[in-house]
């Protein structure tokens, strides 16, 4: 039979070989080199992008709702051209 001790020492030796080997290496470096260049990317976090889509939305909202506005305040015509305000635009002034 084989000693308790002497497979403790074969699955050591096992372990620090395959810790050591150069697949290891291969695989640090690899992610190293995605981790750095992702990085120089400057990319967003999912949540910083979930965040600026609401506000786009809430903003895209508020757009439509002053543009409904504008057009009935110009009379019902919803593509009329802004008017300019003032007594320059005026021309009973």
């Amino acid at each position: 039979m084989i000693n308790q001790n002497t497979l403790d020492d074969l699955s050591r030796r096992l372990r620090d070989l395959i810790a050591s080997s150069p697949a290891q290496d291969v695989q640090r470096n690899v992610r190293a080199v995605v981790g750095s260049a992702l990085q120089r990317m400057d990319l967003v976090t999912r949540e910083e992008f979930d965040v600026q889509a609401a506000v786009l939305a809430r903003t895209r909202e508020k757009l439509e709702a002053l543009e409904a506005r504008v057009a009935v305040l110009e009379g019902g015509r919803p593509d009329a051209p802004a008017r300019a305000s003032g007594p320059a635009a005026d021309p009973a002034a």
